[in-house]
């Protein structure tokens, strides 16, 4: 009865690793994932696009919230 238990126990612990694994797959399911065709990319719309993005009129401080404000120059 004891060997009974400690397997079906064996078994709980061990079903969840084998749901995460996909459960069964064949050698082929590999070797079909690198056959897919990759997009092509167009470097003259990528271009384009970045184009088309502003230019910031301030530029930008990351850092802003950390540091104290500092008080503006006087002008001599």
């Amino acid at each position: 009865m004891r060997i009974l238990l400690i397997a079906v126990l064996i078994g709980l612990v061990a079903w969840p690793a084998q749901a995460q694994m996909g459960g069964r797959r064949s050698r082929g399911d590999d070797q079909r994932s690198g056959e897919l065709k990759k997009p092509q990319i167009d470097e003259k719309a990528y271009k384009a696009a970045l184009e088309k993005i502003p230019e910031p009129k301030e530029k930008y401080d990351p850092w802003s919230g950390a540091r104290p404000t500092q008080p503006d120059k006087k002008q001599k």
